[in-house]
């Protein structure tokens, strides 16, 4: 790892909501604006709030260490040390970082000449679970554990502690005083969470001792029993904590997956679960149809009345082998039909609550190598591109907000928040047309490839590597399309300017009469929330990339996998395509284009002398590429990587209408498919793609996490390109320039406004495109108090609890 290590983005996640803003934290108020929405978390004050009871609040694993600051760290780990650690700074509602009183008396800085000092006042009551003050001693454990100096720790970041020259005592106990060695604009980033030193005081203790257990804790819970077999971990009441007392006994992290937490809420296993789109669809039918169930959803509805007769025909036919088979599947589908019915009746009183959560997905560009190598093809991509309609699919049928974001560093409401993309521009046709053209690349010109080769970074690569799973078709009956089947070619055009559209359009009025191309079931586009801020994403699109590509070890992928490539289909789709050129190779250019537009139409196309001194290339076929662009016998063609499966359905949606964007632009792209494991460490991660979509969290602390996302990458000593977390591989030195002057800079507004001028260099360049805020859905057990879609903030776990029944009041008022 280089020198500019990272700070893990899922620290964000930690902490408390809302609380009093403290010393150095009230600068620039009005800036960032608004949220793009707002909390939905049914709000009330702690005296409508019982005391006692449990919450079982789904996760998505186990956690695989309980240290948040060591590399396997999961959205679970963090959930816990937000419970029962030190949170010194945490998030509010707008996503911005304010001092936590229950820690905090004071903190800010109090000289900034010839060294900056930060003064921490720590709250008199603040106590470790087992009775020792929280003071200095933790803060000194914990910066030698994280500044890099001793390699025995086992770290996974030091940004701003390795910044620090020394800790020491104030004037007294309380007192926590840190000098800097160099300025340190994010400096409320450190210490959240803070571990007792009993962790960081050694190697040893730092690297085992808190991966399944936290003897001491201090938070308004405390960790309980941690059972793998049954996947639950415990939080209970913290009874040394002094400020305000939990109201729950006991918080149960319950490991659930995604796709069976409809049923888990049905069957009472859970009380609180971050849902994808289909969970959220099923609750909203179950609240729609009360007490009828009509079949017209659910297993029922899957079965047509010709399947429903022939499986009659079998089960009471002449055939008693085939009967026997029709009877035992008609069995079980009956009881799947009651099962539905049965879960859709419990989860008829659970309410989904809504949000955007606090990531955004992007359309990245691999900018490594390949067409989008030039920026002006970068640019022209990004000017194809209706970032309004993308929003709208995903967030629109949903209800929320469908607003483009338009920072890379920020989210609405984040002090650091501005639009820059005007820095681009916004979508333009004829601009994009205008970019493509000044970058050599021009419709109707000779191609000298097999149709379908590899562009980009894929343009060395023979073969993809994922595999066809078992009962995958891989013959001509595998046709293309864009559902399951792992290639389509959007734009691919071999006859005359104007037959691709043509035939494309056919095709799809053959197919689907209402002009839609084969794909996700549902065309409004059913995006699903959570990601890496604290949460990962069940619809496919990476939200902490980083985590996942550094990690792919065994822990859950926080991506839903696509169906694998399939080879045998490609080949065979090469096959025809290159039957269908070499039928073409002898026909003559139609004379429909411009010769402006041409190069090779300033020669005379009449002179067989001149037509006869420039041998075409051995076995390689010439074609026009009519509506496609070209350029040195090349199409324009991108490789698209998707992710695919159940709950991607909504991003293969917005990957299908970017393609059809690019493609009125004459930019050809193959959607492909790749399989779960190998998204992002064998595509993403390794630069093998050139289109994708995957998502980044907000950061309240963007010029510490965001430069690594950022950063112009670096020759290796090796020859390799150190890309650190860029994987567009695209930056600048003055981008870089620009993060390290705001990381030193101590004027808050001064270092906002640098950022946001390394934000609109980051537009400029056009690596990556940000689309839309991710849709947060939360399904909540009626009852429940101060939890759901929390937004851009955080829990604040002690007030979350079961309101008080309203029947009492009723009793005291007849009274």
């Amino acid at each position: 790892m280089s020198q500019r290590r990272r700070r893990s983005l899922a620290l964000l996640t930690s902490g408390v909501l809302a609380l009093p803003l403290l010393a150095g934290c009230g600068a620039g108020e009005d800036e960032g604006g608004p949220a793009a929405a707002g909390q939905d978390i049914a709000a009330a004050t702690r005296d409508k709030v019982a005391d006692g009871g449990v919450l079982r609040w789904a996760v998505d694993s186990m956690p695989a260490t309980l240290n948040a600051f060591q590399a396997d760290a999961d959205a679970t780990t963090n959930r816990i040390a937000g419970a029962v650690l030190p949170q010194l700074f945490v998030l509010d509602g707008k996503g911005r970082p304010v001092a936590n009183p229950d820690y905090l008396e004071k903190a800010e800085v109090v000289e900034r000449e010839p060294k900056q000092v930060v003064l921490y006042k720590l709250n008199q009551q603040a106590v470790w679970s087992d009775g020792r003050e929280i003071g200095a001693a933790d803060f000194v454990a914990q910066w030698r554990a994280l500044n890099g100096k001793d390699s025995a720790y086992w770290t996974a970041r030091n940004a701003g502690y390795d910044r620090i020259e020394k800790i020491e005592r104030g004037k007294t106990d309380l007192e926590v005083k840190v000098t800097f060695v160099r300025p340190y604009a994010d400096w409320r980033s450190l210490f959240s969470p803070l571990y007792p030193k009993q962790v960081t005081g050694t190697p040893e203790s730092f690297n085992e001792g808190a991966r399944g257990a936290l003897k001491v804790t201090a938070g308004p819970f405390g960790l309980g029993a941690i059972d793998k077999k049954t996947g639950t971990a415990s939080l209970t009441r913290n009874p040394r904590w002094w400020g305000s007392p939990a109201k729950l006994d006991t918080l149960v992290l319950t490991a659930v997956p995604r796709s069976e937490r409809p049923a888990a809420l049905a069957a009472g296993k859970l009380d609180l679960a971050e849902i994808d789109r289909t969970g959220a669809d099923r609750i909203a039918l179950a609240r729609r149809d009360a007490a009828k169930a009509d079949g017209a959803h659910g297993p029922a509805a899957s079965v047509t009345a010709a399947q429903a007769t022939l499986s009659w025909a079998l089960a009471f036919g002449l055939d008693e082998d085939k009967a026997k088979e029709a009877q035992a599947t008609r069995q079980k589908h009956a009881e799947s039909v009651k099962r539905y019915a049965e879960e859709q009746s419990a989860l008829r009183g659970f309410t989904v609550r809504k949000s955007l959560e606090p990531a955004y997905t992007q359309l990245a560009m691999n900018g490594a190598s390949g067409p989008l190598a030039d920026e002006r093809v970068r640019r022209a991509v990004a000017r194809a591109l209706d970032r309004q309609a993308l929003a709208d699919i995903v967030l629109k049928p949903l209800g929320l907000p469908a607003k483009p974001v338009g920072s890379h560093l920020a989210l609405a409401g984040q002090q650091a928040y501005a639009d820059n993309s005007d820095a681009l521009g916004g979508q333009d046709t004829q601009a994009s047309q205008a970019l493509l053209a000044d970058a050599g690349w021009r419709r109707g010109g000779k191609i000298t490839e097999p149709v379908g080769a590899k562009a980009g970074s894929e343009a060395a690569k023979e073969t993809d590597d994922s595999k066809t799973p078992a009962g995958t078709p891989a013959g001509p009956a595998a046709g293309p399309g864009t559902g399951n089947d792992g290639l389509y070619i959007v734009g691919q055009d071999d006859g005359k300017p104007g037959d691709a559209a043509r035939n494309a359009a056919a095709a799809l009025r053959d197919t689907h009469p209402d002009d839609r191309p084969e794909g996700p079931e549902d065309p409004a586009g059913a995006d699903v929330p959570e990601g890496r801020y604290g949460r990962s994403a069940p619809d496919g699109e990476i939200v902490d990339a980083d985590a996942f590509a550094a990690n792919g070890q065994s822990r859950p992928s926080p991506v839903l996998a696509p169906e694998p490539f399939a080879d045998l289909q490609e080949q065979h789709l090469r096959a025809q395509a290159e039957a269908q050129s070499g039928a073409r190779a002898d026909a003559v250019d139609d004379g429909k284009r411009s010769p402006a537009l041409d190069a090779e139409a300033a020669a005379d196309p009449a002179d067989p002398a001149k037509a006869s001194t420039a041998p075409a290339p051995a076995k390689q076929a010439v074609r026009t590429s009519g509506s496609v662009l070209a350029k040195d016998g090349k199409p324009l063609a991108l490789r698209f990587v998707l992710p695919a499966g159940p709950g991607s359905e909504a991003l293969r949606t917005v990957g299908e209408r970017i393609a059809q964007m690019l493609q009125k632009v004459g930019v050809q792209t193959e959607l492909t498919k790749v399989a779960d494991e190998s998204f992002f460490k064998d595509h993403i991660a390794s630069g093998q793609y050139d289109l994708a979509l995957y998502s980044w969290p907000a950061t309240a602390y963007p010029a510490t996490d965001a430069r690594p996302i950022f950063a112009k990458p670096e020759p290796a000593a090796d020859g390799s390109l150190l890309v650190e977390q860029n994987y567009t591989r695209v930056g600048t030195d003055h981008i870089d320039q620009l993060f390290d002057q705001a990381l030193g800079e101590l004027d808050e507004a001064a270092s906002r406004e640098l950022m946001r001028k390394a934000d609109a260099r980051i537009w400029a360049t056009a690596g990556s495109i940000p689309l839309y805020q991710r849709p947060e859905l939360v399904a909540v057990k009626p009852g429940l108090t101060n939890a759901g879609a929390f937004g851009l903030g955080a829990p604040r776990y002690q007030d979350i609890g079961w309101k008080k029944p309203a029947a009492a009041k009723g009793k005291n008022e007849k009274k």
